[in-house]
């Protein structure tokens, strides 16, 4: 069984280390000013080209409350009226990005993220819509994965039948925790009945899919309070969901800041909380499917993961990796064929370069012929938790042993550990690595340690 996990308390002290989450490979640390419009250009006409199909991701950025623990691209307003402009220059940048593809090539996945994509009154969300269906080929018989994020302090029964309406059929609902302490100490008050009200409407108008956000590592948690939210959680039946690692950064994000460290669990505690949620939710029936996610076993990405279609993208894991993914709005990255590159994450920047009819691409990188080959490989042990040498070798024409030799001593040694099983045809992730899949893809990545391991989050 995919989902097995083996909880092995001394493997994880050993390698919970600082890596990336490799939604990419090359990771965005690596992304530079040397790559701009003309490249992205580029990448748009052999996507165009090619006929390949299309995911979409728009950046709302606006929030009316700060969360402390964010650290995601954000501005904090109760000034709705600083959407227009904002909206104004999405459009803009939609129909210059659109008139670079062919109409043929449809949106099988959309996804809006915040911010609070909900902040966006009901008019201006209907009028994005209409632009993005006007200018993409957006399917209208609900077969795509069109989903948004949702805040349920901003949404109520209208809010989801306007959503239903406008074509999205998921919705992934951040919650974090549900103890009244650990959220005022993180300055998000959200009652379970505000939650359940979103998701019940959600049920009612047909929604195909709900994940819920679960943080732990928060102030004032302990593995028995937040072993109640979960167990509240199971009760709401979310097809879906993200149990993340809070990462205390406050030298990089300033509103962590607000957050007294002397409140924040204990390391051993952070791992009683994830043991814990996974002993209740491989209870009640849950998959676990790699970095932070479960789902119930009819879901698509459990489904995808025991047929070995499984991929992982910017936008998580996703049965869509074969799209070409455009990201629209302030600080959203686009992965078309072997292109990465980012819009400016500074709103008024943004605003100002589409101001003039320029497209906001600030950095990015273009992947060379070793970059394709250890994503490809990183990929595999990600999502399948295996890996083919043959598959690899025929793929890249290398041989993979004579290529990867350096890494050889590290690879048994893992082996050695009980992390993974290897042999001359194969990496298998073992169930007592699974939750450290991470630390198996570091190996692989040619930039670890170039790079400043304080810019990533543990792997626990």
């Amino acid at each position: 069984m995919l989902d097995a996990i083996r909880w092995d308390s001394d493997l994880i002290r050993r390698y919970d280390l600082a890596g990336p989450r490799y939604t990419s490979y090359p990771t965005a640390v690596q992304f530079h000013g040397q790559v701009g419009t003309f490249d992205l250009f580029h990448a748009l006409r052999d996507s165009r080209k090619a006929l390949r199909p299309l995911s979409l991701y728009v950046h709302v950025p606006f929030c009316a409350n700060i969360c402390y623990y964010c650290a995601c691209n954000k501005v904090i307003t109760k000034d709705r009226g600083r959407a227009a402009p904002y909206l104004q220059r999405l459009e803009q940048e939609i129909q210059l990005i659109a008139c670079h593809l062919d109409p043929a090539q449809k949106v099988e996945q959309l996804h809006f993220g915040g911010g609070t994509p909900t902040f966006l009154s009901h008019d201006e969300l209907r009028q994005l819509m209409a632009h993005l269906r006007k200018h993409f080929n957006l399917l209208d018989d609900d077969s795509g994965d069109y989903g948004i994020e949702i805040d349920p302090r901003e949404a109520d029964w209208s809010t989801m039948g306007l959503l239903r309406e406008l074509g999205f059929n998921r919705v992934s609902i951040g919650l974090q925790d549900l103890d009244p302490a650990v959220q005022r100490a993180v300055n998000r008050l959200q009652s379970l009945e505000e939650t359940r009200a979103v998701i019940d409407a959600a049920r009612t108008l047909q929604f195909r899919s709900i994940n819920i956000d679960l943080i732990y590592g928060l102030p004032k948690q302990t593995p028995e309070n937040f072993a109640r939210t979960v167990e509240e959680v199971i009760s709401l039946q979310p097809d879906r969901l993200s149990v993340f690692n809070y990462a205390h950064l406050p030298e990089r994000f300033m509103p962590q800041r607000r957050i007294n460290g002397n409140e924040l669990p204990a390391p051993a505690q952070k791992l009683e909380m994830l043991e814990r949620t996974i002993e209740q939710l491989t209870a009640a029936g849950y998959r676990y499917i790699g970095m932070d996610h479960f789902a119930l076993p009819d879901d698509e990405l459990a489904i995808a993961q025991e047929e070995e279609t499984l991929q992982r993208n910017f936008q998580g894991y996703t049965t869509h990796g074969h799209c070409d993914l455009i990201g629209l709005g302030v600080s959203a990255i686009s992965q078309i064929g072997d292109l990465y590159c980012q819009n400016s994450s500074d709103l008024n920047e943004y605003q100002n370069t589409l101001a003039a009819a320029q497209l906001a691409t600030s950095r990015g990188l273009v992947c060379n012929a070793d970059d394709r080959l250890r994503r490809a490989v990183i990929q595999q042990l990600i999502c399948n938790f295996s890996l083919q040498f043959a598959e690899i070798e025929q793929q890249f024409n290398i041989d993979f042993q004579g290529y990867f030799g350096a890494l050889w001593p590290q690879l048994q040694g893992m082996a050695s550990d009980g992390l993974i099983e290897l042999d001359r045809e194969r990496i298998t992730v073992l169930p007592a690595g699974r939750l450290l899949v991470r630390s198996v893809c570091m190996v692989f990545d040619a930039y670890l340690e170039q790079q400043n391991r304080q810019r990533f989050s543990r792997v626990i």
